[in-house]
């Protein structure tokens, strides 16, 4: 399976930021379409202050930090330029990481749906929509939440297709901050399937794929899980995609690139699974040839090769 979508990173909280530019976004640009890479997500147009456009009612209304640069009409230029598609990411405040308030999001995420549109919504490359809220559980509110936002994006875009990408509340679903790699409680597989059969069969109408992300459970995991999920995607007519994390979670510095190795065998079992598409957290980091950490040159040079025998 190859990958052929990727997060844009550019607003985080516990990644470094690269510092780079328009030039080194279209090198980047043209880097992602040299393996395939066809599709984009901004993970978040904004995230707590910090915002990737000049939005005048986050900055009005919530005192957010007006950008240097419009990154999204940048992504959107790039995207424009090399044919790929945007999938725009909403706003995300900190509120429900704080109090787990998670109707704040959506009441906020009402008028930002509003004003993007407004803005980019005539430009050819914005292809639709992602809901950065993640959930990995059953949590309060989650389904009415998903389904009132995912309903928003789609009625105002006249249908441009919205997705997910929730966790697995598997063993290694520990928060950056912790210390630790691992917990001890750790979802089922049943708990997961019955859990995420009640969300998908609340939310399906509202949204068109799911992408889990697959870095949180042991890599013997894999295929049971992904098992499941696909099951569940194709009960309620959802595309299903793989979040290959690009990232290691198996070591104590958060977060390095990944190991070739392990992210083959993540690509596997999504292909033996049936899954529709592969997306990875993310590339400009993790991935790029012109990425912060020399690891991830190595990675593009070896994820070339898996293209070329893939292709024989």
């Amino acid at each position: 399976m190859l990958i052929t979508g990727t997060f844009i990173d550019e607003i985080s909280h516990d990644i470094p930021h690269q510092n780079w530019g328009p030039a080194e976004w279209e090198k980047d640009f043209q880097h992602m379409k040299a393996i395939g890479i066809d599709t984009v997500i901004i993970i978040r147009c904004g995230y707590r202050k910090f915002l990737t456009y000049p939005s005048d009612y986050l900055i009005n209304q919530h005192g957010c930090y007006r950008p240097p640069i419009d990154l999204v009409d940048l992504y959107l230029t790039l995207a424009e330029k090399y044919g790929i598609a945007l999938y725009f990411g909403l706003y995300d405040s900190g509120v429900y990481w704080d109090t787990g308030n998670m109707q704040h999001e959506a009441d906020l995420n009402h008028f930002v749906i509003e004003e993007v549109w407004k803005k980019y919504g005539h430009r050819s490359a914005f292809k639709g929509w992602y809901l950065s809220t993640e959930i990995s559980r059953k949590t309060k509110g989650a389904i009415e939440v998903f389904s009132s936002m995912g309903s928003a994006c789609k009625n105002i875009s006249n249908g441009l297709p919205v997705f997910i990408s929730p966790w697995i509340d598997g063993k290694k679903a520990v928060m950056a901050a912790s210390g630790s790699i691992t917990k001890a409680d750790a979802v089922s597989l049943r708990e997961h399937e019955s859990e995420w059969d009640e969300i998908f069969h609340g939310i399906h109408q509202s949204i068109d794929a799911v992408a889990f992300q697959d870095g949180h459970i042991e890599y013997h995991e894999l295929e049971d899980f992904f098992t499941v999920n696909k099951l569940l995607a194709d009960k309620y007519q959802l595309q299903c995609w793989t979040n290959a994390e690009s990232f290691d979670r198996d070591m104590p510095i958060k977060f390095l690139p990944i190991k070739f190795e392990k992210l083959r065998l993540k690509l596997a079992a999504a292909a033996k699974a049936g899954y529709d598409k592969a997306i990875t957290f993310e590339f400009s980091h993790f991935m790029s040839p012109q990425s912060a950490y020399i690891q991830a040159h190595h990675l593009y040079n070896r994820y070339k090769e898996y293209i070329t025998t893939w292709e024989k």
